[in-house]
């Protein structure tokens, strides 16, 4: 008998909502075009459509007419001819219904007059950043609370844009992947870069590790910042050597206890290289970068969920950081006494805080919201 426990919220007692409050990603733009692609997030069936204005829209997957599938038809005839994506709305293959990207009904084809509102579906807020498809979820149906998260250096005209790496599923809860950011004493042991220095700062919905030490993989000191905002989007700065590297995990609820990752790394054209050299390098950077994350990857695969974490003395902010994700878990009035109690910067005993390091203009074009 395997002895893989499912965990779920409920079980780490993070709140109330089964899932979190936040902008999460949901796909790689290149994989939305026109024809409708059925995904499952939250517990949840949605489709994802590119509209002829070239905006993604995202719905819930069901006609409300008689629950067919808006995406999972491929031999009905409005889907082989094309008609089932008419402009920004899209058709159900079952009867012709024509829902909006605000999810509103548009028309009935068989009926006459305005078709009622109370037959809408679910629509949600979208933004494509990065060569991402991020959505807005939030369990009391408000609208984003701030915005997702957003590298100045994606824009500069020597940047190396990233094809994202699609991880898959992974059976565990969000949560053990987030512990990372507390976990000062992880990155010996498993990534073979033991860090001089760490802390944790705490902004709202934005959780910033600062930290820093020599990197055995590059034979060379490594200094990052790293920064969630909300529990679902992962940037990090890294310096090393000569090199300035950007990296970026996703982690996204399917079910309770279920996250989908993706990975990627943002490297700089600073040499001047030949275009199909330099995207060579990037490709390389990106995949030593996975490497290094498929470490923890393995390792939260096959662990037991740590519903409580034995905290020792010398030990990250475990405690901390979990009450920060709890807050997303929580309705938004008691997130934001949560907050109240934690925003600031918290250290680790027996470490250095990181202002010796990074009080020189290295986090300057971090911590950025979507333009």
């Amino acid at each position: 008998m395997s002895s893989r426990i499912k965990a779920t919220a409920a079980d780490y007692g993070l709140g109330p909502h089964a899932f979190p409050r936040g902008w999460f990603v949901v796909a790689e733009s290149s994989e939305i075009q026109s024809t409708p692609v059925a995904v499952t997030f939250f517990g949840k069936d949605y489709v994802l459509y590119r509209g002829e204005s070239g905006r993604v829209a995202m719905l819930d997957a069901y006609c409300r007419h008689m629950r067919a599938h808006l995406a999972k038809s491929t031999s009905a005839h409005i889907v082989k001819s094309g008609a089932n994506v008419e402009g920004d709305s899209i058709r159900c293959p079952y009867h012709g219904w024509k829902y909006g990207a605000d999810g509103q009904l548009e028309e009935i084809p068989y009926e006459q007059g305005p078709c009622p509102k109370q037959l809408a579906i679910g629509a949600y807020p979208v933004r494509e950043l990065m060569g991402c498809v991020m959505m807005w979820h939030d369990p009391e149906g408000l609208p984003p609370q701030f915005e997702p998260p957003y590298l100045p250096a994606w824009d500069a005209p020597n940047a190396m844009h990233w094809q994202l790496d699609h991880l898959g599923e992974i059976d565990i809860h969000q949560i053990e992947i987030l512990d990372n950011m507390a976990d000062v004493h992880h990155l010996g042991p498993t990534h073979g870069a033991p860090c001089e220095y760490l802390e944790n700062e705490f902004q709202g919905h934005r959780v910033i590790q600062r930290q820093g030490g020599f990197f055995d993989y590059y034979q060379a000191d490594l200094k990052t910042v790293t920064w969630y905002t909300g529990p679902g989007i992962l940037l990090s700065k890294q310096q090393y050597l000569d090199q300035v590297r950007y990296e970026f995990i996703a982690n996204t609820p399917v079910e309770d206890g279920i996250s989908r990752v993706w990975h990627a790394a943002l490297s700089l054209n600073t040499g001047n290289l030949p275009e199909a050299e330099a995207r060579e390098r990037a490709r390389v950077e990106q995949a030593g970068a996975l490497e290094t994350f498929a470490a923890d990857f393995e390792i939260w695969k096959n662990k037991q969920p740590a519903l409580k974490v034995m905290q020792t003395q010398h030990d990250g902010r475990f405690r901390t950081l979990r009450q920060w994700v709890g807050q997303f878990y929580m309705p938004l009035d008691d997130a934001q006494k949560v907050q109240e109690a934690i925003d600031g910067v918290h250290t680790v005993p027996g470490f250095p805080d990181a202002s010796q390091w990074h009080g020189d203009g290295f986090e300057a074009d971090c911590f950025q919201g979507a333009p």
